[in-house]
Order: structure tokens, then sequence, then C-alpha cells
């Protein structure tokens, strides 16, 4: 009995302890920052509390697909990986082959201390380009004749889904660039040289992020969900105003011009709640935008209210120096310094963290510094839920190309055409051409070539030419499904005149334009159309009566066959949905699209934009003829 009262106070202070260390433990296996409940400014400053130098510089770097191991993302606390135009798991890789890669870099994220997710982003510029059978949409330089807001923002919700298929939650897009001169080799990247319609084109943003709740806090980035992505608007800013349509050039004009021309659509990103934003390679005024610090954290940052984070160009902090990275210390001294939170590195990230870790410690960049491009980073990854749901699945892999996609598509190169000419004299039009004709012929480099259609930035960083790079239809191919079944389509790509003259067409389509090209591979002084492009339309068209489609990421030289010519139609980069072209030419929808970028009569003319003295257009902004269609009366 004794002893059992004794036993009485030794098992009531284990019981105690046994209290108190599950209290302990369950306090323990309680984190802040990991709690969805919490609001977004806790859960921050929870998290950075925890975080060591070390993993706070991890988080400001950003490296590529191709050196990203599970091992680099746990060894070094990196925040974000890409892939570079091109940058693919594989030959034609399948979503699950995508989704598989993200997910083995993630999980090496996962497997650190803290836990951070990684952000994995990708340029979807017109669609998820760099991916196999993925809907391609027509480039923004087509997208502008449009002027249909509703238009791209469904076509934003589409790119989320295809992007989301192979896993990945980050897209290197919009460019919001104001192209002042066709010269310039990302001109299709910019929607119009008219900042009004590319402000409009923003809406593409609440397409890929979804729509901000009304009430949100200017500035505040939003994501919504699993169905969406972060997206980016670029390249801070005047891209498209260089002199002499440089790329990555000087872009000379004073402030005012800056701000009315160049910033506006910048305004309208962050009211829609764009997640990240990125600098531009160019220089405003002599001075490298990546190391333009009153711009970037004045005006961005404090005044514009801007609470994404800004991520560099790829090797943008490089090439502050001329030559590129020939003081690298400097160059990352003047990058962070100026308020770039993610620097693309993307390959040698280890000098990058040396250098800046090294100029922590000395005190050259404070620690506010730091912290404030820690905490912009960490608010866009809980905003979009990164923490809740970090790998991703194959729930979205029949997004990827799906039809109902590349219907939008289809309808957007529809609405993207300009009509230029219709017919030598206005009572005797040639569009819509006639369906049922003996024998038609078409002609041209580009009338049976998909990566001609595409342009850049497709599969490739420069694009490529042929049919097998991924799944479409050219226009060729479009043609034939559209003609009457008892027309006889003959393809020739360069007829020569004999040809011509044994042969009794009832008309010709000439399909030619520009080969594909990205960034400085595009700079061009002549914007002259590929050979043998111009002695297709010279031959053709002095024996037959022709349509000539110009596939081109920008207005080309056509003023010496616009005579010759019957009919011109301007179709820019459509992407894979050729059938949009014939949709129109053959006029089951009617023509609506006008000129969202001035056409030249010669590049003496350039820069020429609309509003300018010397205005003296071939086809102003604005033009484009418009016709009927059997299915809608109105193309739309």
């Amino acid at each position: 009995m004794g002893r059992s009262l004794l036993l009485i106070p030794i098992m009531g202070s284990m019981l105690l302890l046994l209290i108190c260390s599950l209290l302990v433990v369950s306090e323990a296996k309680y984190v802040k920052y990991k709690d969805p409940k919490q609001p977004v400014g806790a859960r921050i400053k929870d998290l950075m509390k925890r975080m060591t130098l070390a993993e706070k510089i991890g988080q400001m770097t950003q490296i590529e697909r191709s050196v990203a191991t599970a091992d680099v993302m746990k060894k070094y606390y990196i925040g974000s990986v890409l892939s570079g135009g091109g940058s693919v798991p594989g030959p034609k890789a399948t979503p699950e082959t995508w989704v598989n890669t993200v997910n083995g870099i993630q999980k090496g994220s996962l497997s650190t201390r803290l836990g951070i997710p990684m952000i994995y982003g990708i340029d979807a510029v017109h669609g998820h380009n760099n991916v196999y059978n993925a809907t391609i949409f027509p480039h923004n330089v087509g997208l502008g004749v449009t002027r249909d807001p509703a238009l791209i923002k469904k076509i934003g919700a589409a790119t989320a889904l295809e992007v989301r298929a192979t896993g990945i939650p980050y897209v290197f897009a919009p460019c919001i660039a104001v192209c002042r001169d066709p010269r310039w080799g990302r001109c299709y990247e910019s929607y119009s040289e008219d900042h009004r319609i590319v402000q409009t084109m923003t809406d593409i943003i609440p397409g890929l992020q979804g729509e901000i709740p009304p009430n949100s806090r200017k500035g505040v980035p939003f994501v919504n969900g699993k169905q969406k992505v972060a997206a980016c608007s670029k390249h801070y800013v005047g891209d498209g105003g260089t002199t002499g349509g440089i790329n990555e050039n000087n872009t000379v004009i004073s402030l005012g011009g800056l701000m009315s021309i160049h910033m506006p659509a910048y305004l309208n990103s962050i009211k829609k709640g764009v997640a990240t934003i990125m600098i531009s390679y160019s220089s405003w005024n002599g001075k490298k935008m990546h190391a333009n610090r009153d711009l970037i954290t004045g005006f961005l940052k404090n005044k514009l209210k801007f609470k994404g984070f800004v991520i560099s160009d790829w090797q943008g902090i490089d090439r502050i120096t001329t030559p590129p990275h020939a003081n690298y210390s400097y160059s990352v001294q003047a990058g962070v310094s100026a308020g770039i939170d993610m620097i693309m590195v993307p390959f040698v990230f280890t000098e990058f963290i040396d250098i800046l870790t090294d100029q922590v410690n000395k005190k050259i960049i404070p620690m506010s510094r730091i912290d404030d491009a820690v905490r912009r980073i960490l608010r866009v990854k809980f905003i979009m839920g990164l923490f809740e749901n970090p790998l991703a699945d194959l729930s979205f892999s029949n997004q990827l190309g799906s039809q109902e996609h590349r219907e939008l598509a289809r309808e957007a190169v529809r609405k993207s055409l300009v009509l230029l000419k219709n017919g030598k004299s206005r009572i005797k039009p040639l569009i819509p051409l006639p369906k049922k004709a003996p024998k038609i012929l078409v002609a041209g480099s580009h009338a049976d070539n998909l990566g001609y259609q595409c342009g850049g930035w497709t599969i490739t960083w420069q694009g490529q030419g042929g049919n097998d790079i991924t799944s479409g239809s050219t226009v060729l191919g479009a043609i034939r499904n559209t003609v009457h079944p008892t027309t006889q389509v003959v393809y020739n790509e360069n007829p020569d005149k004999d040809f011509l003259k044994s042969n009794k067409f009832s008309y010709a389509i000439v399909v030619v334009g520009e080969q594909p090209y990205a960034e400085t591979f595009g700079d061009s002084t002549n914007l002259t159309i590929s050979e043998p492009g111009p002695s297709t339309i010279e031959n053709v068209c002095g024996a037959v009566r022709c349509v000539v489609v110009i596939i081109s990421g920008r207005p080309v030289v056509v003023e010496p066959y616009v005579s010759k010519i019957d009919a011109l139609v301007a179709a820019w980069l459509p992407g894979t949905e050729g059938q949009g072209v014939a949709d129109v030419l053959f006029g089951d929808y009617g023509f609506t699209g006008k000129l969202a970028r001035t056409w030249f009569k010669s590049v003496d003319q350039l820069p020429m934009n609309v509003g300018d003295d010397h205005y003296d257009p071939l086809f102003p902004f604005g033009f484009g003829l418009v016709t009927k269609g059997r299915i809608t009366g109105d193309g739309n």
C-alpha cells in the first residue's frame, strides 16, 4: 500500500512531463510561415527572421535548367530556375517529361532546411512556345491589330493552362514594348507603335494571372491559384525606342517622352496586379537600365508602389559593362543597388553568389537592400500558393495544344489579318476568293512552312523553318482544306515564267515574307522580303491575278510591287493555326484588322510613327479594308 502511494506522485510527475513534452513538440511543429491561414505579411516576416544571408542570396539567384540539379538547389538555396529559349528536357518532350523535370528540381529546394520552393520561369510569349505540340498564337504585332482586349485575355488564360500543363508557374510575358522603329529585331514582340493599344493589351495579365480582387492594395501582385501563372511585364523601360531600332541600344528621349510613350503600359500592368517586371538591356540617354536606380527603385518601387519583384534579363547585369562581364563585381553592385531583386545569372551562379555575399559582408550593399529583394520574391511565392502546392501533377496535361485553344488561336489569326489592297480597281475586288475554280496556284517560300509562319521564339530561341517543328496547319494545307473538292490546287514554291504560261490558273495565292529571327539577329537596315520572294511576286503577279500574303514580324518593303499585285494581305506571324488565313481569304469570315503599325514606303523614312511631322506612309496607322464574311457577316 505504501509503495503504491509512493508511485502516485511519480506517475503524476511523469504525466505532467509527458503533457509538457507533447506541448513542446506541437509548438515545434507549428511554423507560422507554413500556415496558409496567416496573413502574407506575417508569413514573410516569420520566414525572413529564420533565414541566413546564404539563404537570402539564394532566393535572389535564378539559374538555367541545364545547371539546376537537385543538389545545386539544396546546396545554394536557389530561389528560381528558368528555361531559356529552346531549353527543353528533351526533343519533343511531353507534359509528363516536363512535370518530372520541374518536380525533380523542386524536390531539391524542398529538402533544404526551410523548404522554400523555387519558382520556375519560361518565355511563353505567343503561347507556350518552347513546347512541342503547344498552341502557338500570333505574335504580338498581329494581336495589336485586333484591338480586342477580351480576346487577348482569353489568350492569356489559355496560355496559363498550357504552361501549367508542363508544371511551370511563371512566364516572362507580356512584352509591353512600344516599338517605334520596325528595324528593331524585337518589333514583332510589340503590340503597336501606339502606347494606347499596348495599354489595352495588358488585359493579357488578368488572363494569365486571374482578375485582381476589387479593393486590392495598389501594386500588390495577384495570382489566382493553380490554373494561373505569375506574369512578367517587360522590358522596363524604353526598349522599343532605341536609336535606329538597334537591339539593346540607347533610347534618346526626354523624361516627358519616356513617361508618355514607354511608361503608360507599366502603370496598367501594376494596376492589374502583375507579379514581376523585367528590366531592359537598353539604356536611357546613355544610362544602362539595369543600373538605373532612379527608375527602378525611385519610380517603379517608390512612386508606382510596385510590390512584386524586379528581375534582370538574361545576363542582364553582365551587360552593364562593355564588353559584358568586364567588371562583374561592379555589375553585381550596380544591378542590385539599382533595385533588381532577382538576377537571371543564368549559368555561373557561384560567382554571383560569392561576389554579392562579399559585398554584403563588407557593407557595400546594405542588408536592407537584400531584405527588400527577398521580401518581394517571397511575397510572390506566397500569394501564388507555391508553398501550399510546390509540386506539379499531370492534371492539366490535356490542355496542351487543346482543340479549344487552337480554335481560339484561329480566331486570333482571322482578326489579326489586315487587307491592304483588294483589286486593281474598287469595282473588281479579288477577295473573297471563290472556293470553286478549275485550277488555282499557290506559290511562295512561306506557303507551306509552319516554322516560317510561327517566327522566332518558337521551339527554339531563333525559330526555324520546316513543317516538323511542331503540329499545326500551314497556309497551303488550310487552302486545300477550304476550297471546293473539284478545285485543283497546284503548289509550286517559285514558278518560272514558262510554268505560268503553260498553265491556266483562275488566280494565284503568293505567300512570302521574312525568315524567323529573334532579338539582335532580327535587326535589319533594309527590311526586305526574303529571297526569292520578290521574284516570285514579279513572276506570278505578272502572269495571273494574284493575292500576296506577307508573313512578317513587321512592315516590310512592298511599294515596288503594289501596282502589280491585285490584293495584298498582312498576316504578320500567325502561329500554328494557318486555317485562320484561309477562313478570311475565302470569305467565311470578313477582314476586320486595322494596322497597329505604320506601313512605310521606304526605310529612308524611318523612324516614322503616326503623328510625326514627316508622316507620309504607304499605308497609314489604322488602315485596313473591310470585307463581309459568310459565317458572321463582319469577321467577328
